[in-house]
């Protein structure tokens, strides 16, 4: 059992039979009358954010979740496929489970996968990423003393603004949470 004081960021629970994951904490104490807990949740199994009051009080049962590293091997239909490098098990996950993770991972890659009961809550996947730059116009000389941006088409296909002097084959550092250009990789 986890106190409602202690939901932290990152913190799994369950909830109504469903685990949650918080994304924002906030401890509310008015005068007198008591402490309230104040949660952004993400259910992770249907990947819906919600807002949640909890007393201070309350106590909630922790989701036990385990993370197994696996290797993504391709996508098929709805399910993407991974396998586990030591035993060779193939796991299939539906595609709309790690949607917005899915178009970092490339494959081959291995990947860090969340279970709870034996099936695919999420993936975690590092901050930053390096892509390689598929399309974009080419730079213009001068105009080096700001910051101009040309858009880019990436190897999986998100589009990207990136600086003028990024050129086609170049590979860059995408941030994953926002899907922006950071730096040049090497």
């Amino acid at each position: 059992m986890i106190q409602a004081n202690d939901l932290r960021n990152g913190t799994t629970y369950l909830s109504e039979g469903s685990p949650y994951k918080v994304i924002n904490y906030t401890f509310i104490k008015m005068g007198r009358g008591g402490a309230t807990v104040r949660v952004r949740v993400r259910n992770l199994e249907t990947g819906s954010v919600e807002d949640k009051s909890y007393s201070s009080a309350v106590k909630l049962d922790e989701v036990v979740t385990t993370k197994r590293s696996l290797q993504y091997l391709y996508k098929d239909g709805d399910n993407v496929v991974f396998m586990d490098p030591i035993t060779f098990e193939q796991v299939e996950v539906p595609a709309v489970t790690i949607e917005e993770e899915l178009l970092y991972i490339k494959e081959g890659e291995n990947v860090m996968l969340m279970f709870w009961e034996g099936k695919v809550l999420s993936a975690e996947i590092p901050s930053k990423v390096t892509l390689a730059v598929k399309e974009t116009v080419p730079g213009v000389k001068g105009n080096s003393a700001t910051n101009v941006y040309k858009d880019a088409v990436l190897e999986n296909g998100l589009n990207a603004k990136v600086p003028l002097f990024i050129k086609v084959g170049e590979k860059v550092r995408i941030d994953t949470r926002t899907g922006a250009y950071v730096e040049r990789a090497n």
